[in-house]
Parts: structure tokens; sequence; C-alpha cells
């Protein structure tokens, strides 16, 4: 079977709800990382053979083949074509995996996994016609559960429980992924990755957006705990979950024979792709049970690894994660995660990888494993082996 190589890997900077990218059409957020990764990758964007585009709110600005729309605002050809994806948060986790499996297949040479979402403009749920009284969950299902229906914020409290973990242990967890985050950007750590994205402030003057918006420097366990629950009775706070966020990201794969074709250079070989589902209750804890077929099917243990980055939805998901796995924590989420950084739900998935490969690169290490929970009790994870 034919190898698949990341050749080159963007994001933006995170822009929090109504913040600094808010003024961006999500059409355009999406055109520049696809600018982007064709100029990183330094290859002519004619041949490139389809786009895959996760998005999750698909509606209003982010309806209508969000992904083809995305090419047409960029300065691809009109000739590249491009499909959107509905995986929810791992949705352009599962692009980078469709297009590795299309390379891996022979049936293509060089696509692009990319995900874009602007929450500001297109608001988590609008896509459920909210007042309508329109449900996507039937009564059968409901019956067949025993709920009136899915909840990802029950479901992170139901994985607390589950795993004992108290308010104190995911209100430490949230402080981490910030000290990491501040630490991270300080040092320049995401600088190769972020792809500058010239903005209008509310000035009217024009700058460069580089720097994720959502890192709250000096977070304190105090303060932390002084939030209020998202739920009654829950452990789950505002600073202990991911930050909405506006964002975009890309990576572009290709197979050994473009590489040698284009003179494309490869950040990382894609080792193993997996995608499991489970309980739809609980709904957020597939990633522990996605990760012990991954490295079973990859024959790897998790020592193995070299860095994880485990998306931070709910800070109790990740430390589930470490409970379950025996992972090492010091090579979780090392940059910090989407506590501090944001979610923009369908760019997350390359988002993270583009993270991740950075990264490992930074670190001169050479395995990586990225997982995502997902709404449906779905999740996906990929493990990469660096050039």
């Amino acid at each position: 079977m034919a190898e698949a190589y990341i050749c080159a890997a963007v994001r933006t900077a995170g822009g929090r709800r109504n913040g600094r990218l808010s003024g961006i059409h999500a059409n355009d957020l999406g055109a520049k990382a696809l600018d982007a990764v064709v100029a990183r990758a330094g290859i002519d964007p004619s041949v490139i053979e389809d786009v895959i585009f996760g998005c999750v709110t698909q509606a209003g600005e982010q309806a209508g083949q969000f992904g083809r729309m995305a090419v047409l605002a960029s300065g691809l050809p009109d000739s590249v074509p491009a499909v959107t994806i509905d995986r929810q948060c791992g949705s352009s986790q599962q692009a980078i995996q469709f297009a590795a499996q299309a390379i891996m297949s022979g049936t293509q040479d060089v696509v692009i996994a990319a995900g874009a979402e602007s929450m500001s403009r297109a608001p988590m749920g609008s896509n459920y016609l909210p007042g309508s009284g329109i449900s996507p969950i039937s009564d059968a299902i409901k019956q067949k559960y025993g709920v009136k229906g899915f909840s990802q914020f029950i479901g992170a409290e139901m994985v607390a429980k589950k795993h004992g973990f108290t308010r104190d242990d995911t209100d430490a967890f949230g402080v981490e992924s910030q000290r990491r985050a501040a630490a991270a950007t300080e040092a320049g750590a995401f600088k190769d990755e972020i792809v500058p994205v010239e903005i209008v402030t509310p000035e009217g003057e024009t700058e460069m957006h580089v720097t994720d918006e959502g890192i709250r420097p000096g977070t304190t366990r105090e303060a932390l705990a002084g939030l209020k629950t998202m739920a009654e009775g829950g452990i789950l706070t505002a600073g202990t979950s991911s930050q909405i966020c506006d964002g975009a990201s890309a990576v572009l794969v290709a197979s050994a024979e473009a590489v040698k074709r284009y003179g494309l250079t490869p950040l990382a070989r894609i080792h193993n792709l997996t995608v499991t589902a489970g309980d739809p209750v609980i709904m957020l804890e597939e990633p522990l049970f996605a990760t012990d077929r991954a490295l079973q099917r990859a024959g790897m243990k998790m020592a193995d690894i070299d860095l994880y980055e485990v998306n931070e939805a709910f800070a109790s998901i990740p430390l589930a994660w470490l409970k379950h796995t025996g992972a090492d924590p010091d090579k979780l989420n090392v940059n910090g995660g989407a506590i501090a950084l944001g979610h923009p739900l369908g760019a997350t998935g390359t988002k993270l990888m583009t993270t991740l490969i950075h990264g490992l690169k930074a670190r001169n290490k050479r395995w990586g494993l990225q997982t995502m929970c997902e709404g449906g009790g779905v999740a996906n994870v990929t493990i990469i082996e660096m050039a």
C-alpha cells in the first residue's frame, strides 16, 4: 500500500467569540488556510486533486457546500474540487484520514485536508433551527437510549464522575493548560505554524492577527474555583471547558510519487488511521477505547509515542484518557490545549495535527498521536511518524 505524507501544516491563531477574527467571512477564513498551506508546500495549486473540508455548523455563512466556497474564495484554481464533511469535533481530523485513504489506495496523489469554523458568525447549534421545534434526534432514538436528547455537557460530567475526578482535579488541569499555552506563546513555539491574518481593528487600523486570543496568562486555581459550574451539581466550568473560537487550519497530504514529482518536503508519514464509536450518552469517553485499538493495530505501546494531542473539549476527557492509557502527562498537549487556545470545531482536527507536527519537530521527536472526542460517541485517532 502506498504511503501518505503530510508536506505542509498551518493554522490561524484562534480568535475569541466576537473577537479579532469575527469580522472575517467564514469562506475567507477558510481560504486563508488553503492559500497558506499551498504556499508553505511550494506546490502548483493546479495539481491538487481534492480538498476535504471539515465544518460542523453548516448554516448561514457556512452553508452551501462550505468547502467549495472556501476554494472559490482562495487562490486555488476553479478546477480544484472540494467536499464538506461533518464528524462533529473530529471533522478535519477525519478529513486528514479521508485524504490519506485516497492517497494510500492510489486513487489520488495530492489532497488538502482542512477545516474552518467561525463560531462568532455561525453560532454553535444554529443549524438546529432553534425555536422551530424541530429536533435532529427522533423519538425512536430517545426511547432507545432513555434520554430526552444527547448532551456533550452531561457526557463530560458523566466521564468525570465515572473516573473519579473532583472539581480541584479539573481546575488544576485548566490552570496547566493556560500555563503551557502562555509559555509556548512567550517562547515562540507557535511562530512557524501560525498563518498571519490581516484584520481591521474597531479603530479602523489594519493589523496582523498572529497570537491566540483566548490565552489567559496568570490563571490560578483560586480564580477558577470562583467560577460557576455549567451544570447544577457538576464540577466543570467555563475555565475547564474548551473556548468558543474562530479559526482555520489545513494540511497538505501527498503520495511518495507526488513528493518526488513535485519536489515536496515531507514533514510526517501517516502511520495509523483509526475511528471507533461507542456509547452516545456518555459520548465523550470514546477516545480512550479508540486509542487502545489504534495502538493495537499499529503494533505499538503508549511508551512508544513521544507526544500526544488529546482535544481538551472538557478537562475531564484528557484526564480520563491519561488515567485509562497510563500515558505520561508531560507528553500531553505540551503547548496547552483547547481550554486556553480555543476549539474552532471543524478546524480543530487539522489545527491539532499542525501543532503536533511542529511540536515533534521542535523537540526532534519521532512519534505523535492525536485523538478527538466527537458528538454521538465517536472518536478518531491518527498516529504519525516524523519524516
